[in-house]
């Protein structure tokens, strides 16, 4: 039972009707917001709840949902269940678009996983197939047994076109009227514009005037002065009189088979209509029954939005009353608020052992907007909707709501307000249950205090003994007072600052709240002599109690503040734990990374030993070193790296770590690098003592003791390079160009890029350069002898075979990647090769800055510069060879 009639207006919930109605799509939704009904089925609530929460997921992660087209024809349904009836081009298509929209509702509802039977208990019905877990499954029971109609949709696709047109193939009479139409519309108009050049010529009519239609015949229009110069009927004249309408007599014969076509014409397409009406009549109910569905989706969807706009949620609904509001807001009372003013959450709980509320405090303290919230939002949850609660809300369900709140004096009726207050309070106590919810503002008022009061307390009384459920707001001291000696009720109180003289719209439960009368009238401005004789005549032991009220109002919500205050710096002290905690873990794990990333850097130096020994090791194999020297390097190196990898080649390491130390490696460096030497010069004093060599360097002393220019360079010539150590022979010489012979490699090179080799200079002149080649340069170098081995032509050809025009040295050391780009660019050069990239990233600019200096030196690098933005940009370095 809802009471009393006008209950809805007296909470503000027409308002919110009002709101829902806007926020459907069309009028199917808005028929259901009239048609909602309150409930008092907590299993029913829930399912309204689970349908809004699955309407706004849907609303925020999904992005194909139809809500379009939501089109409310179910009248033009009705009405074509009668024979020879139609639907109108506009209704057809509009039923076309909406079946349309149902139809891919249906499918998007019907999405699900495929579960194994033993666990698809409550997700769809069993079948031999599979069952289904439906995404959202209760608006999927809104869509289960919905019918659609695709073959009703391809059949009026057939004579309906995109926009809403009867298409010209719909019947092929159709066609052929539309043909002849506009075949003699064409004549008409021809004939007509014939007729208009010549009165426009003659001046009869304006240079600029068009024909004109009236009463659907093309007419022209004309001066009423000359109308008599054009032959023809007067259908109409203009509402100022200065124009008339003449049909030409040469197109009224045209005109009136236009008139006969367009009447064929709407004939055949109510026939074409009339037929489409047959098939559609038989499924009327189902169209029907499927509108209704359309309709539940709006209506659903309306109500998800304005939960969205009301920040509200669906809270969990319990099969009993119990109400536990948790930052309740006024969903209203937003848009009644002045600029400044912010809502104040309310948090109100109703229990079993506590479920009669006796609010009291100042006047425009809040105490009608608080039992309007309660009302309001227990209302609106029983009507299916959600509520402007925080998100640990709890509420129950009611069977009756009661509302005794304004002035409902009445003349009709011959009531005074405190006789329809008392009116109210038969119809509550007669109703009154453990499952009602009363509100009532200002108990008791309305008549003399002393015995409104003692009738007020005798109906309260009543409600106790019937295990009613209540919020009720008073500023009697024998209600405040009736809490202590009755089981179930409990006082609550508006908090009012009394330093400010302001309401703080607060409501704190468990004592009472003083009404601040003094105070008020002081503030107001009332004389001091009225307020010391009203205290005088109520006597000081009232003043002096609503004085310790006062005080422990005032207590309380400083113990209050204070408690507030704690629990704050208890929840930053925690959350300066939890940071120092977080802390020690970062450090941990960045120690265990610097170790391990240690150790990793000490793996990638012992790699590079091992590289480096290795190169000595192969050097010393293509320079046929005797085997007992190999045999020894490989067994030092051996037991240099198994005394690195157990930590017993120095005492310098660390403690278990196998590292060494940088002065220790760098000495083992050393030692290698000059074992290296020793070879190397031991070799080039091999190659010195070679006859073919010496003779070879006889001939070029020889040719170079006579005067030559140096771009004088003929056939048989010992040339080089410039800029490079390699040396070849020319083999033909043919103006600016030169072929080359390097190491059996014809060459064709610009003559301005050779020079002559010295004679003068010997091997030995050459000994300390040689040190500073590359690998690439000393397999250059052996090619000038003429006989090369079979390792050196296949080391040059593996070269030119894998020669690539892109260089990667990202995440090389500056050494490393020094040596490789040099003996790059060698290659590149010896190739013939004009333009290369290297790749050495971005990071903070070191290799890109080694590389750089190193071409920069090159006489052979005409000119570098960054790549392209859109190709790597400053990452990449492209080189430029002469």
């Amino acid at each position: 039972m809802i009471y009393p009639n006008n209950f809805e207006t007296k909470v503000g919930f027409d308002e919110i009707r009002t709101r829902l109605k806007a926020e459907c799509l069309s009028t199917l939704g808005m028929s259901l917001v009239e048609e909602m009904a309150f409930s008092s089925d907590a299993e029913c609530v829930s399912i309204w709840m689970a349908q809004i929460s699955e309407m706004r997921r849907i609303n925020e992660e999904e992005e194909d949902f139809p809500l379009d087209y939501f089109y409310d024809v179910r009248d033009h349904v009705r009405r074509v269940r009668l024979e020879g009836t139609w639907l109108e081009e506009q209704e057809l298509f509009d039923l076309r678009r909406s079946l349309g929209t149902i139809e891919r509702l249906v499918a998007f509802l019907y999405r699900g996983d495929d579960l194994p039977q033993n666990d698809a208990e409550g997700y769809g019905n069993e079948s031999d197939v599979v069952l289904k877990k439906w995404y959202f499954p209760h608006l999927h029971e809104l869509a289960d047994g919905v019918a659609t109609f695709p073959v009703l949709i391809q059949q009026i696709d057939q004579i309906i076109d995109k926009f809403g047109h009867i298409r010209d193939t719909a019947s092929p009479e159709l066609a052929s009227i539309r043909r002849e139409l506009a075949r003699t519309e064409k004549s008409v108009s021809r004939i007509l514009s014939g007729i208009l050049n010549v009165a426009q010529n003659e001046g009869v009519v304006e240079k600029d005037v068009t024909p004109a239609i009236r009463d659907g015949r093309l007419v022209i229009p004309v001066a009423p002065a000359l109308k008599r110069r054009i032959s023809g009927i007067v259908h109409d004249e203009s509402a100022t009189g200065k124009t008339v309408f003449i049909e030409p007599t040469e197109v009224v014969e045209a005109n009136n088979k236009i008139r006969e076509l367009e009447n064929e014409e709407r004939q055949e397409i109510v026939r074409i209509l009339t037929k489409m009406a047959a098939r559609i009549r038989p499924h009327t109910a189902e169209i029907l029954d499927s509108y209704h569905f359309l309709a539940q989706i709006d209506y659903i969807q309306a109500k998800a939005k304005m939960a969205v706009q009301m920040n509200a949620i669906e809270p969990e609904v319990k099969d009993r009353p119990y109400i536990d509001f948790i930052r309740a807001r006024h969903p209203l009372l937003e848009s009644h608020l002045k600029e400044g003013q912010v809502i104040v959450p309310l948090d109100i709980m109703l229990t079993p052992e506590k479920h009669i509320l006796i609010i009291s405090g100042p006047n425009a303290g809040g105490k009608s907007v608080c039992l309007k919230t309660v009302g309001l939002l227990q209302y609106m949850l029983q009507m299916g909707l959600s509520i402007p609660v925080g998100d640990r809300t709890t509420c129950g369900i009611f069977q009756d709501l009661m509302i005794d709140i304004g002035d409902e004096q009445s003349l009709e009726n011959d009531l005074s307000t405190y006789s329809s207050h008392l009116l109210n309070m038969k119809n509550m106590m007669r109703q009154a249950s453990a499952n009602t919810l009363i509100l009532i503002d200002e108990f008791g008022t309305g008549t003399e205090p002393q015995i409104g009061g003692a009738i007020a307390e005798s109906v309260l009384g009543q409600f106790c003994k019937r295990g009613a459920w209540a919020v009720i707001t008073t500023h009697y001291q024998n209600l405040k007072h009736f809490a202590d000696n009755h089981t179930g009720v409990i006082n609550g109180a508006m908090l009012y600052d009394r330093h400010e003289m302001k309401p703080l719209f607060q409501l704190a439960i468990g004592r009472p709240g003083s009404s601040f009368a003094i105070e008020i009238a002081r503030k107001i401005g009332l004389p001091e002599e009225v307020i010391a004789e009203a205290s005088e005549l109520v006597g000081s032991d009232y003043i002096q109690s609503d004085k310790y009220l006062q005080d422990i109002v005032r207590d309380k919500r400083y113990w209050e503040q204070k408690r507030q205050a704690v629990r704050q710096q208890e929840k930053d002290l925690r959350k300066q734990i939890e940071r120092y905690e977080t802390n020690i873990v970062d450090v941990e794990k960045q120690r265990k990374n610097i170790l391990a990333k240690a150790k990793q850097e000490a793996d990638e130096l012992l790699k590079e030993s091992n590289r480096q020994i290795e190169n000595t090791i192969r050097e010393i194999r293509e320079a046929q070193a005797e085997k007992e020297d190999t045999r020894r390097i490989r067994a030092e190196f051996d037991e240099f790296k198994q005394d690195v990898e157990q930590g017993k080649w120095t005492k310098k390491r660390k403690p278990e770590s196998g590292i060494l130390s940088e002065d220790d490696f760098k000495k083992k460096v050393e030692e290698i690098k000059a074992r290296k030497k020793r070879r190397e010069e031991r070799r080039k004093n091999k190659d010195a003592a070679s006859q073919k060599a010496a003779e070879a360097l006889r001939a070029a002393a020889a040719r170079s003791s006579q005067p030559r220019k140096a771009n004088d360079i003929e056939v048989g010539d010992e040339v080089r390079i410039k800029g490079i150590a390699s040396q070849g022979r020319v083999d033909a010489v043919d103006g600016k160009t030169v072929t080359v012979i390097l190491g059996g490699i014809k060459t064709k090179i610009e003559k301005k890029r050779l020079e002559l080799v010295d004679a003068k200079r010997t091997k030995k002149d050459t000994a300390g350069e040689g040190e500073t080649l590359s690998k690439m340069d000393k397999l250059k170098a052996n090619l000038q002898n003429d006989s090369i081995s079979h390792a050196t032509q296949a080391t040059i050809d593996e070269h030119k075979r894998t020669f690539r025009q892109d260089l990667d040295i990202r995440g090389m050391r500056g050494d490393e990647a020094l040596r490789v780009v040099q003996n790059y660019i060698d290659d590149a050069i010896l190739m013939g090769v004009h333009k290369v990239r290297i790749l050495h990233g971005k990071g903070n600019g070191i290799l890109r800055q080694l590389v750089r200096q190193y071409l920069s030196s090159e006489s052979n690098v005409t000119h570098f510069a960054d790549e392209h933005v859109q190709f790597g940009g400053a990452g990449i370095t492209v080189v430029d060879l002469g």
